[in-house]
């Protein structure tokens, strides 16, 4: 999972990003609610694990302005020490998902998180489809025309990335933190992968589906 970890609470925060890291996960981390929304908004997290108590922004009203303002939906897990009916309930109509009280077990914690990632993606349908190109979700098998599109491992990735953020733009930076996390390749990384993908999605066919947005990043434009 990729996961955005808001505390100000720097201790325990560390604590819960060894955890996650160590069972495998990539986790970006905010002491403060300002630039924890920022973050959320900009490269939406499969989970948000949301302290309450927070600087700049309390998490109750990032909760509130994150389903305000994101244009899709992002599990929030709230992380607080208040464990009365009526903060629960305050959580849950700003927005929240589940919640977890202080002090909390790590196998909860990642149970949890686990638990919210799947919900999620309940109801998503194993096969996408933008303009002629389908993919199947399960096998990672893509489709442009009716054609199968014999694709590598990596162009492979990129291109699912890129249909499930369409029609929005996927950053250079998000595609190449979700495909190598903290351990990219020296020098420029996509530049042969994307080479390679246009080479199978685009070469063979009429019009472009991979699109360069200068100084932003790349997203698919459907096809007829």
């Amino acid at each position: 999972m990729r996961l955005l970890l808001i505390e100000d609470n720097l201790p325990l925060a560390s604590a819960i990003v060894d955890l996650l890291q160590a069972q495998g996960h990539q986790v970006d981390f905010a002491a403060d609610g300002q630039v924890g929304l920022r973050l959320a908004l900009a490269t939406p997290p499969d989970v948000l694990l949301l302290d309450v108590g927070l600087p700049g922004i309390d998490g109750i009203t990032l909760c509130q302005r994150l389903r305000e303002c994101s244009d899709r939906h992002v599990p929030v897990l709230m992380l607080t020490a208040r464990d009365a009916i009526d903060d629960k309930l305050q959580g849950f109509a700003a927005g929240a998902d589940d919640y977890l009280v202080k002090p909390f077990d790590d196998a909860e914690l990642l149970a949890r998180c686990l638990a919210l990632a799947r919900r999620h993606r309940v109801g998503q349908p194993n096969l996408l489809q933008i303009g002629a190109l389908s993919i199947d979700r399960r096998s990672g098998q893509a489709w442009r025309a009716g054609t199968a599109l014999e694709l590598q491992q990596v162009p492979q990735r990129i291109l699912l990335a890129l249909a499930e953020a369409w029609p929005r733009t996927v950053t250079r930076s998000e595609l190449v933190q979700r495909l190598w996390g903290d351990e990219a390749p020296p020098s420029d990384p996509l530049r042969s992968h994307l080479y390679l993908l246009r080479q199978v999605l685009d070469r063979p066919f009429d019009g472009e589906m991979l699109r360069t947005v200068h100084g932003v990043g790349f997203r698919l434009e459907a096809s007829p």
